[in-house]
């Protein structure tokens, strides 16, 4: 992919801006249609069309090429994208896991590069169990481990209306409405009330997850298991994330025990996603 770009760009743009194209970027949708997403450096600003006409003649599928035009920002973890070539229509159909996900990057929060993450989660979940998403999004990982394990009832709670709809939409498309119920809301407000102790309570916000571990830890049933996701430095990758969910199991009189640590993804210059797994037990 990086190199039949590369060399499509060859005499196109100076050479030593070439080194500049993005080594990765993100296609999301389908074969029918699909969208880029990359990161331009300033340096590229002027060559930033001929890169997104190489990138769709290279990839037939993709309709529309944005670039990301900010971080992660707000309670609805969006970034701002600036459509530098295609169709101004980005909304997308993404195949995942014999999973279809409606969605359009520009409102909502999805990356195709976790696709590996969710299944590794969902063949942790049993048969038959009750499992919480906090920050859903619109629905990967319900509907992942849902079509995956047929019996399991998720409940799927996210605050950005925008997500949210799309997941109630994605669970009609996959046919999944009687595994799946989909609530619209604050997870500090909307937990404490659900009335229910799940086997298992998944906090896929790496970014401030640490500040709900109040709410998730009472959402879970004695014994069940915590799924903590954490930015670290990989110099000391899980010290933090395992002390945060000991410290708030002790002040709810419970106690933690480490089952698992993984690295999901890279975020930037020596930095991780990381996941780390605990049961959590009355103390």
């Amino acid at each position: 992919m990086r190199r039949d770009l590369r060399t499509r760009l060859k005499g196109r743009i100076p050479e030593d801006l070439l080194r500049l194209v993005p080594r990765a970027f993100d296609i999301v949708g389908s074969r029918e249609k699909a969208v880029a997403i990359l990161e331009l450096p300033d340096e590229l600003r002027g060559y930033e069309k001929l890169i997104a006409e190489a990138l769709m003649e290279a990839h037939k599928n993709v309709r529309s090429v944005l670039a990301k035009a900010s971080e992660r920002y707000g309670v609805y973890r969006v970034r701002d994208l600036r459509l530098i070539a295609g169709e101004e229509d980005t909304e997308v159909i993404h195949k995942e896991a014999g999973c279809l996900f409606k969605l359009d990057p520009r409102r909502v929060y999805f990356s195709p590069r976790e696709a590996t993450e969710r299944g590794r989660i969902a063949e942790m979940v049993r048969p038959g169990e009750s499992v919480l998403v906090m920050f859903s999004g619109v629905g990967p990982l319900p509907l992942v481990i849902a079509k995956r394990r047929p019996g399991v009832h998720v409940v799927a709670v996210e605050i950005n209306p925008d997500a949210h709809n799309y997941c109630v939409e994605n669970i009609a498309l996959n046919r999944l409405e009687d595994q799946i119920r989909a609530i619209l809301g604050d997870v500090r407000e909307v937990c404490p009330r659900l009335g229910e102790r799940f086997d298992r309570v998944l906090m896929p916000l790496p970014k401030g997850a640490a500040s709900y571990l109040d709410v998730a830890i009472p959402c879970l049933r004695d014994g069940g298991v915590l799924h903590f996701y954490h930015w670290a430095h990989e110099r000391d990758l899980f010290s933090e994330a395992e002390d945060l969910i000991r410290a708030a199991a002790e002040k709810l009189d419970r106690r933690a025990e480490i089952l698992n640590r993984v690295r999901v993804l890279p975020y930037g210059p020596r930095i991780w996603k990381v996941r780390v797994d605990a049961r959590i037990e009355r103390g």
